[in-house]
């Protein structure tokens, strides 16, 4: 088994693709360490000194270190759990993860804003190794959770407010604004 590194806009965090499906129609976002039995890989990925956040996506694996960690140590553990997991045969995740489901109706505006974060915004995000979910739409203030490297990434600010945000308000006039929540 192959499976490719990739960097990502966060330095704490690598994207690792095993070349295979890891979860499929959602995504599992690990700040720490599971239940056991709900993600056998995330349990094989938090027992590596060093590992602080896991998320899983549809075809790739982000892993955050820890500061101060140094990715030519950490690095080869990850992989040696990763190949250890597949060679397994379980799977990533046994039991649903809080996928975030977003809080109130879907109003029209609200419609057309996980539309276009759907189609514009997850695809982006996910090739950086994470991933953006809605969270509510109030007053014009649509709330938004990272997840992945997206999560603490120095970036994450200038990606919500520069990208997401001027998107969002150019395509629908209601939004006044776009903040993060956990």
């Amino acid at each position: 088994m192959f499976i490719q590194t990739e960097t990502t806009p966060n330095p704490t965090t690598l994207k690792f693709l095993p070349g295979r499906a890891v979860v499929e129609g959602s995504t599992a976002d690990f700040r720490t360490p599971p239940s056991p039995g709900v993600s056998p890989l995330a349990d094989r990925l938090f027992a590596v000194d060093g590992v602080e956040g896991v998320f899983l996506g549809g075809d790739f694996i982000s892993v955050t270190k820890a500061e101060g960690r140094d990715w030519q140590i950490v690095k080869p553990i990850v992989l040696a759990a990763i190949m250890e997991h597949y060679t397994s045969g379980e799977p990533a995740v046994t039991a649903t993860a809080d996928a975030g489901e977003a809080e109130g109706d879907d109003s029209d505006v609200v419609a057309q804003i996980k539309e276009l974060l759907e189609t514009r915004v997850r695809p982006a995000v996910a090739q950086d190794g994470g991933d953006i979910v809605f969270r509510k739409y109030e007053d014009g203030i649509v709330y938004l959770r990272m997840q992945g490297s997206c999560s603490g990434c120095p970036s994450s600010s200038a990606t919500l407010k520069v990208g997401i945000e001027n998107m969002l308000k150019h395509f629908i006039p209601e939004v006044r604004e776009v903040r993060p929540v956990e």
